[in-house]
């Protein structure tokens, strides 16, 4: 098959995000200027730069998360494994502002150590970052998008002692979670090798 987007799939669902996947999920807490905590997963999430370390999530419309740092120039993507799957499902909920997601999904706030909101003591990976930019991206035709987009620089870096394996992270025993498209996630289970190929002139 092949559709137009303008007038539509015809499917039952929507297949993009089961299109684009997997994604990783952004576990993204932050704290107001006055001291609201907030957290939330998001699957539009992902790094564009390893040297600066840049991230990005993206809300659809300006959400607690977007706004919050927007507020104080900082968040926290906390990483979640396999083992926190229903907790961070349940951190979803659209609770009411001044509601700590924290306290509905049992999950514990833990100080950061070089910005303000605090990480999920629980999540065994963090990075602690600064907002570097917040944008509202346009379509092809110029029009904005519901979409905000928050890019942060990763100024701090939590790793849990039990996911290293021989000094290297070990995305197998924190069995990350990706989150695919319908209701579908899934987490690393397996991890296979390939070296990028060089060129060889004759």
């Amino acid at each position: 098959m092949f559709y137009e987007t303008a007038t539509g799939h015809g499917l039952p669902h929507d297949p993009s995000k089961a299109i684009v996947s997997p994604r990783p999920v952004g576990w993204i807490s932050t704290v107001s200027a006055s001291g609201a905590l907030n957290l939330a997963p998001y699957s539009f999430f992902n790094m564009f730069e390893s040297d600066p370390f840049l991230v990005w999530f993206s809300s659809s419309g300006e959400k607690d998360s977007a706004t919050f740092a927007r507020e104080t120039g900082e968040f926290v993507v906390n990483i979640a494994g396999r083992d926190l799957v229903s907790k961070m499902v349940a951190s979803s909920v659209d609770a009411p502002r001044g509601v700590s997601e924290f306290g509905y999904a049992d999950l514990t706030p833990e100080p950061s150590r070089l910005v303000k909101p605090p990480r999920v003591r629980e999540a065994l990976a963090a990075l602690e970052c600064k907002v570097t930019d917040i944008m509202t991206p346009k379509t092809w035709s110029g029009a904005e998008c519901d979409a905000v987009v928050v890019s942060g620089e990763v100024i701090g870096v939590f790793i849990d002692d039990s996911v290293l394996t021989d000094g290297m992270f070990d995305v197998v025993k924190a069995g990350n979670v990706a989150r695919l498209g319908y209701f579908d996630y899934l987490t690393v289970d397996r991890v296979f090798q390939m070296r990028r190929p060089r060129w060889k002139a004759d």
